[in-house]
C-alpha cells in the first residue's frame, strides 16, 4: 500500500546515522501542541512530519521511527500505510487512500461511496483505536488534513518533500546529508575498508559529491561493490564526468549522478529490464511482474532483482508486504521514465505492458479456478497451467489476492486510463479480477472493488461506443448504488442504461433494455413511490411476455401486485397476483405459486372478501404442505386462522391454531418470500 523501507540500503545493510533526527521525532510525540499551550486539548492526532529531498532516506527513517514505536506498544491496534503519490507524480485522490486505510483495518466501506464519506467512516473507525498511520509521499496538505484522525490517541507520521503549510501543529523533522561518519560507514559497506584507508580523501570528496544523501551513497558503494579492482578516485571521476550517451544529459543532482555511474555499468540487457520496471504498476515489483516486463523466465526475473537490490536499484518492500516484493526508490522513478521515454520504441513498450497484463489476467484466471471443484472445467484447465502461475489452494490464492490488490487495481486503472490499444487487454484483466473477488469475497464483500472496476469498464464501453457494454456496467453500478441506499443515483444509471440499452443492436425489446425498466421499477419501490414502480413494472412485464421468458413475467406479476397492494387498489392487485399464481404454475414452480396465492388470499382479506381469501389461503397451504415447506405452512395456519375468526368461524380458526402448535414451528403470520422480492 505505500513505498517504504526499513534500511536505507536493502543491499548493503540499515539505518545509520539518524540517531538526532529520532530522538526529536520521539520528543515531539508528546511536546506541548500550540491547542496545549492555548488551555485546551488537542482535537486531534499529533502529526509528526519527516521532510526531506528525494534519495536522503526520509521514508526509512519514518519507518525506522514506526517499528521503534510499534514496538513499545504504545500503539496496539498496528501501522496503517498509505501512499499519496503514485509512481510518476500523481498526487492520490484521498478517496483511495481512505478506502485502502479501511481495509488495512478490515472495515467494510460502501461500494461507490464518496471522499467525504470514506473519511468519515475512517475517522470514526479510528476514534477508539491507538493506531499509527505513515503517510508516505504526501504532495499537498489538503491530502494529509483529510486523513487526520480525530483522536489523540493515534499518531499520524508523514513523508513529504518539504513542508506543509496550512496542517495545524505540524511537527517537521527536516533531513539533509548524512554527517561524514555515517555516510563513511555507508560507503564501507560497499567500497570495503581498505580502499577509504587508501585514499581517505577522495572518499571524503566522493560522499561530498553525493551530497551526503543516502541514495546517492549506496548507489556509489554498489558501483564499487559489483567492481573490486575499481578505486575510490576512479568512482569519483566517473561520478563527477557522467557521460552524455545515458540519455540523461542535465540531471547533475547527486542521486542522479550516482544512478548514472551504475546504470553506465550495467550490461544491455539488465538496463532495459530496469528501464521496463516503471511499467510494474502501483511500483510493487516481483519476479512474475519482472519476468512478464522484460520477456525472461522467473529464475531470471529473480536473479534481476537480487542484483538490483544490491545495487541499490530497487529496495524491499515494507514489512506486511508479499513476499519477494520490491520497490523502486522514489528518487530513481522519475530517472528511469526519462530513460524508458528516450530507449525504447513505444511499440516495444507497448508489447512489454501487453505480456504483464497477459500474465496478470492468467494468474487471476488460476485464483478463481483453483476455487472450483475438482474434476471441473477449470480445475483441469488449471492443471495445464506452468506450475508457477497456479496456486496451491484457495487459501494461497485468497492471500496473493489481498497482498496484490492494489497493483492489480492499479494495472487494471492505468490500461484503461492510457487509451485505445490496451481497452481489449483491459477488458479481460477487470473480468478476471471481477471473478476472482467474487470467487473467493462473494457479491457483498466484493462490492466496493466491483464498483471501481465496473467505472472502469464504463469508461471503456463509452470511449469504443459499445452501447451493450455500457449498458451492462450502468445496471451493476446502479444496483451496487440501490444497495447502499444512494437510490436517486441508481435510478440516474438505469435510465441511462436505459437509453444505452435501446441503442444497442438488440434494441428496446432486448434483455439489457428489459432488465433496465425492471430497475427502474425496483428503485420506484425502494423510494416507496408504489404507483410508478407498477407502471415501470408493466412496461418490464410486457417485455418480457413478448421474449417468452415466463421465470420474469411470474416475477413482475408478483411486483405490481405488491406494488398496487400499498396504493389499496384491491382489484388491480387481485389481478396481479392471481396472474403470478398462474405464471408460477405454468413454470412449474410449486412455492412461488404457493406464495402468491397466499399473497392473494392477504389482499382478498383486505378488500373485505374473507370466503375467497380463505379458499386462497387453503389452495396455498396444500402446496406448501406437499412441498414440505413447514414455515410458508406455518405462516399459512396463522393468517387462516386470523380469516376464520374474522368470519365467526371460531372452531374452523381454533383447528388451524392447534395444527399450527403442533407443528412447533413459530410464525409472524406473514409469508416470506414474497413474489414482489424473489
Amino acid at each position: 500500500m505505500t513505498e517504504a523501507a526499513v534500511h536505507e540500503s536493502p543491499g548493503l545493510g540499515g539505518l545509520l546515522g539518524r540517531q538526532g533526527e529520532l530522538a526529536r521525532l520521539r520528543a515531539d510525540i508528546d511536546g506541548a501542541g500550540l491547542a496545549t499551550l492555548a488551555g485546551r486539548p488537542a482535537p486531534r492526532s499529533r502529526v509528526l512530519l519527516v521532510a526531506g529531498p528525494p534519495g536522503s532516506g526520509r521514508t526509512a527513517l519514518a519507518e525506522e521511527f514506526a517499528q521503534e514505536q510499534l514496538a513499545t506498544g504504545r500503539y496496539p491496534d498496528g501501522l496503517l500505510r498509505a501512499r499519496l503519490t503514485d509512481p510518476g507524480g500523481e498526487p492520490v485522490p484521498v478517496e483511495r487512500a481512505a478506502r485502502e486505510l479501511l481495509t488495512a483495518l478490515d472495515v467494510p466501506a460502501p461500494a461507490g461511496a464518496d471522499e467525504e464519506e470514506l473519511t468519515d467512516i475512517l475517522r470514526g473507525a479510528l476514534v477508539k483505536r491507538r493506531a499509527l498511520l505513515l503517510l508516505d509521499d504526501v504532495s499537498a496538505a489538503g491530502q494529509l488534513a483529510e486523513l487526520i484522525p480525530d483522536t489523540r490517541d493515534c499518531l499520524v507520521l508523514a513523508v513529504s518533500r518539504g513542508p506543509l503549510t496550512g496542517v495545524p501543529d505540524v511537527r517537521p523533522c527536516t533531513l539533509g546529508g548524512l554527517k561524514r561518519t555515517a555516510a563513511l560507514a555507508l560507503l564501507r559497506r560497499g567500497a570495503g575498508e581498505i580502499r577509504i584507508t587508501v585514499d581517505p580523501t577522495a572518499a571524503d570528496r566522493l560522499i561530498e559529491v553525493c551530497g551526503g544523501l543516502p541514495a546517492a551513497v549506496v548507489l556509489t558503494a554498489g558501483w564499487l561493490a559489483m567492481r573490486p579492482e575499481a578505486t575510490i578516485a576512479e568512482a569519483l571521476a566517473r561520478i563527477t564526468r557522467p557521460t552524455d550517451e545515458d540519455g540523461l544529459a542535465g540531471h547533475e543532482d547527486p542521486v542522479a549522478l550516482a544512478f548514472r555511474l551504475v546504470y553506465a555499468a550495467l550490461p544491455p540487457a539488465a538496463a532495459r529490464t530496469l528501464r521496463l520496471l516503471t511499467l510494474a504498476p502501483a511500483g510493487a515489483l516481483d519476479a512474475h511482474t519482472v519476468a512478464a516486463l522484460a520477456g525472461c523466465s522467473l529464475g531470471a526475473a529473480r536473479g534481476a532483482l537480487e542484483n538490483f537490490a544490491l545495487l541499490g536499484l530497487v529496495r524491499a518492500a515494507p514489512p506486511g508486504s508479499e513476499r519477494g516484493e520490491y520497490r523502486l526508490p522514489g528518487a530513481l522513478d522519475p530517472l528511469l521514465r526519462v530513460l524508458l521515454r528516450t530507449g525504447e520504441r513505444p511499440a516495444e513498450v507497448l508489447l512489454a505492458r501487453a505480456r504483464m497484463l497477459e500474465r496478470a489476467v492468467r494468474r487471476l484466471r488460476a485464483a478463481q479456478a483453483v476455487t472450483e471443484p475438482l474434476g471441473s472445467p477449470a480445475r483441469q484447465w488449471l492443471a495445464g497451467l506452468p506450475a508457477a502461475l497456479r496456486f496451491e489452494d484457495p487459501a494461497d490464492a485468497a492471500r496473493w489476492l489481498s497482498a496484490g490488490l492494489p497493483a492489480l487495481s492499479a494495472a487494471a486503472r492505468t490500461a484503461v486510463e492510457d487509451g485505445r490499444d490496451l481497452d481489449t487487454l483491459a477488458r479481460r484483466l477487470v473480468g478476471a479480477l471481477t471473478g476472482a473477488l467474487l470467487a473467493h469475497r462473494g457479491r457483498e464483500g466484493a462490492a466496493p472493488e466491483l464498483y471501481r472496476l465496473h467505472e472502469l469498464v464504463l469508461g471503456v464501453a463509452t470511449r469504443r461506443g459499445m452501447a451493450g457494454e455500457r449498458a451492462a456496467a450502468l445496471l451493476v453500478l446502479g444496483d451496487l448504488d440501490l444497495a447502499a441506499g444512494r437510490s436517486a443515483q441508481a435510478l440516474e444509471r438505469y435510465r441511462a442504461a436505459l437509453d444505452a440499452a435501446r441503442a444497442d443492436r438488440a434494441g428496446p425489446d432486448g434483455p439489457l433494455a428489459a432488465r433496465a425498466v425492471e430497475s427502474v421499477g425496483d428503485t420506484y419501490a425502494e423510494l416507496a413511490d408504489w404507483q410508478r414502480a407498477a407502471d415501470w413494472y408493466g412496461r418490464a412485464l410486457a417485455s418480457r411476455q413478448a421474449r417468452g421468458d415466463g421465470a420474469a413475467v411470474a416475477r413482475l406479476h408478483g411486483r405490481i401486485g405488491a406494488a398496487l397492494t400499498r396504493t389499496r387498489q384491491w382489484g388491480e392487485a387481485l389481478r396481479a397476483w392471481r396472474a403470478a399464481a398462474a405464471a408460477h404454475r405454468r413454470e412449474g414452480d410449486r412455492r412461488g405459486q404457493a406464495v402468491a396465492l397466499a399473497e392473494l388470499a392477504t389482499v382478498q382479506e383486505y378488500a373485505g372478501r374473507p370466503q375467497e381469501a380463505l379458499r386462497s389461503g387453503e389452495e396455498a397451504l396444500r402446496l406448501a404442505s406437499a412441498l414440505g415447506d413447514r414455515e410458508l405452512a406455518a405462516q399459512l395456519r396463522v393468517l387462516l386462522a386470523r380469516i376464520a375468526e374474522r368470519m365467526g368461524r371460531m372452531a374452523q380458526a381454533a383447528g388451524y391454531r392447534s395444527a399450527q402448535a403442533g407443528s412447533g414451528v413459530e410464525s409472524s403470520g406473514k409469508p416470506q418470500g414474497r413474489t414482489c422480492e424473489t
